[in-house]
């Protein structure tokens, strides 16, 4: 098993476009990283579905899909996906649409990635109701088996307790077959990775290596429950990358919002040391069943680290 690698862009959910006053050239600066991404051999961007920073603040943070859709036309190669679609953000019918026609534009290199969503802010701010845990993600099933639907079907027709669609068309569908590729993120042991096995065709969880053994282990009984092959689901995670003369150097430098983001002690699990330990750490996330992983970098709005990540780890 080779690992992919997947570039987290920084649009702004974490403050990382604290420092530009030009909304133009924050975007510009966005398109350049997932530019050189594509050149250094990354497999993948990725970008976050939210309206406000964390905490909330003034500074900037662009739209997912909108953003999505101009990545489509300014790269050629690498693939595009959201870590995630926020479920309750927007009508399943219309993100089955949504997701379709970017399918197209980007000749086939979309991963769709959608989660239950999380971020309370994001709710009360504009205005979607923050229903608990378990309703969301009632929700959240009903919509896979209507996108999945709308993808599949000719004409669709779903009847349930959240949404209901008769004799819905989607056309075109997108370009890939037999459907654009479904990630489920979340690691929820007793429905959302039921949910991954079910209806997933990658998922992403996080955690240090052996929640991600466990949460892999949990995964492959779902599977094994509803008759899918485990091995068929592309099994990603999320980790931060920051490169050091040392180890403790590295590990000095990780930001305050790393908690937000990555559970536990990420300076223990993530790729964060020296080139040896980072080496060392990617065949951990390897041993523990990872077949691709998501990068952030501690500074994304420059491309030094990204071009050191790529030609030390990829090339």
């Amino acid at each position: 098993m080779t690992l992919k690698y997947g570039l987290f862009l920084p649009q702004g959910f974490t403050h990382e476009l604290a420092g530009f006053q030009d909304p133009v050239q924050a975007y510009e600066t966005l398109i350049y990283l997932a530019q050189t991404a594509d050149q250094s051999g990354f497999d993948s961007i990725w970008i976050s579905d939210h309206f406000l920073t964390v905490p909330p603040s003034q500074n900037m943070v662009f739209e997912c899909w909108t953003m999505a859709a101009a990545l489509a036309r300014d790269t050629k190669r690498i693939r595009i996906g959201q870590m995630v679609t926020g479920n309750s953000y927007r009508n399943p019918t219309l993100q089955a649409k949504m997701a379709s026609t970017l399918d197209v534009i980007s000749n086939g290199r979309l991963t769709f990635g959608i989660g239950a969503g999380w971020y309370e802010p994001d709710y009360h701010a504009y205005g979607y109701p923050f229903l608990d845990g378990p309703e969301r993600l009632r929700q959240l099933q009903e919509a896979l088996q209507v996108i999945l639907a709308l993808w599949t079907q000719e004409e669709a027709t779903f009847e349930g307790k959240y949404y209901q669609i008769r004799g819905a068309i989607n056309q075109p569908k997108g370009v890939q077959q037999p459907h654009i590729p479904m990630m489920i993120a979340g690691g929820g042991e007793q429905v959302t990775l039921k949910l991954v096995a079910r209806y997933g065709d990658a998922c992403n969880v996080s955690g240090d290596l052996d929640t991600l053994k466990r949460k892999f282990a949990i995964l492959k009984q779902h599977c094994e429950s509803v008759g899918r092959d485990y091995q068929s689901i592309h099994r990603t995670a999320l980790t931060l990358c920051i490169i050091g003369e040392t180890d403790e150097k590295a590990r000095a430098q990780i930001p305050e919002w790393a908690g937000a983001v990555y559970p536990g002690d990420v300076g223990s699990y993530g790729l964060i040391g020296t080139p040896e330990t980072i080496r060392q750490r990617l065949a951990d996330y390897e041993e523990a069943g990872v077949q691709g992983l998501v990068i952030s970098f501690l500074d994304t709005t420059h491309l030094d680290a990204i071009r050191q990540f790529a030609q030390t780890f990829i090339s």
